[in-house]
């Protein structure tokens, strides 16, 4: 464990504390119709912000990094994404449970709760409805 022992994943400390930026590189993050409008609340033009793939819209990466991701910061951090306020916690499809993303470099410092369990629950749901309505 890190300094500052196990935390939850809502908190967002743990990044900052250890100005980690690991899944802003090359992410792969979906984004929700409520993620869109929140980020274009800040000003930011969907087509700027976005690219689609595999039939979902994902953030885009700019130099191998999220478009949001300025000197190590998030520029949205306040109106970042729900997939982003969830991470490391990840479901794997093929073992059937929650996670933590081998991307991060310091998911064993978190605790996922129930709630997180059921945000991320939530999260797909959301997805797997607004990708049905696209086809």
């Amino acid at each position: 464990m890190g300094e500052l022992g196990s935390v939850a994943l809502s908190d967002g400390s743990l990044c900052q504390h250890h100005r980690c930026v690991a899944c802003c590189l090359e992410t792969e993050m979906p984004l929700t119709e409520d993620d869109l409008r929140r980020i274009e609340l800040l000003g930011f033009e969907r087509a700027d912000f976005t690219v689609e793939a595999d039939g979902e819209t994902r953030l885009r990466n700019v130099k191998k990094a999220c478009f949001f991701l300025r000197e190590r910061i998030c520029i949205v951090y306040e109106g970042r994404p729900e997939g982003c306020r969830i991470y490391p916690l990840v479901y794997d499809l093929d073992a059937h449970k929650f996670i933590y993303d081998t991307v991060c470099p310091h998911s064993a410092e978190f605790k996922a709760t129930r709630e997180d369990k059921e945000r991320l629950k939530r999260l797909i749901r959301q997805l797997d409805r607004e990708a049905e309505k696209r086809t």
